[in-house]
């Protein structure tokens, strides 16, 4: 049974503070969950009996969840078999080599939904690292997690001064791209199948400071003589940018 204590040590959770002072975060939902359990510590797993008997767990901690358990300590409308605590791992920008791969940045993305989906592309087209500023949602909060759908496990977030980051890859010569109204039409534009592809915030793009580095200026055409909306949702850009690079850099391998 899970006790109240544990109840809600789980909902302080919810509070960046304190994920960060525990080194936890919380998961929920059976596709979720059983893709995490692979690839980082457990701490507590709270699960249904008919969950635990078709997976295998080297959580510290399970409890067999009993009548509303789960209900009690979820965060969500529908809960479902399993909850559980897993720890934050540990994240350096060392590991990242845009000379190498391709990367996001991602510059003040404050909706969890669009930080959770554009993760969520990331792990589909094959990027492994995704670099933010120090404004953008915390990855590691219930609705982002929740929104990434397992996608966490095979994807590395890490938070930094993007700005001072930035300036080092372009002095280094790594190409920056990123989407302006006043870019060059993507389709019509060479695409390096290296470097650093920058997303901007919701409302107001990116920052002016950080465009200022950004010399591989990409513009996203819509059909001409067609009155359109001004602008996409910041994770559909993202899916049709990283889509048209891995497009241009696909090699089919058997």
């Amino acid at each position: 049974m899970l006790s109240k204590n544990k109840i809600k040590y789980i909902h302080s959770l919810s509070v960046k503070k304190i994920r960060n002072e525990e080194g936890l975060f919380v998961a929920e939902g059976n596709k979720i969950v059983a893709d995490m359990l692979p690839y980082f510590d457990c701490e507590l797993l709270v699960a249904a009996p008919q969950w635990l008997e078709t997976h295998k767990s080297d959580a510290k901690e399970v409890v067999v969840a009993e009548g509303d358990d789960i209900q009690k300590a979820s965060f969500l409308k529908t809960p479902q078999d399993v909850l559980a605590l897993f720890r934050i791992p540990d994240s350096s920008l060392e590991a990242i080599h845009p000379n190498r791969e391709l990367i996001l940045a991602l510059d003040g993305i404050q909706d969890p939904g669009n930080l959770g989906t554009i993760i969520r592309l990331a792990d589909w087209f094959g990027i492994e690292h995704i670099v933010c500023s120090h404004d953008t949602a915390d990855v590691f909060s219930p609705k982002v997690v929740q929104a990434t759908m397992g996608a966490l496990a095979h994807t590395q977030i890490c938070y930094t001064d993007l700005l001072s980051w930035l300036k080092i890859q372009t002095e280094q010569g790594i190409p920056v791209y990123g989407t302006f109204l006043d870019g060059q039409n993507m389709y019509e534009k060479e695409l390096n199948k290296t470097g650093i592809i920058v997303m901007g915030n919701e409302g107001n793009g990116i920052r002016p400071e950080v465009g200022s580095l950004i010399k591989e200026r990409l513009y996203i055409p819509h059909p001409e003589g067609r009155v359109t909306s001004e602008s996409l949702n910041v994770a559909i850009a993202t899916a049709v940018v990283c889509a048209e690079f891995r497009r241009r850099n696909y090699t089919h391998t058997k």
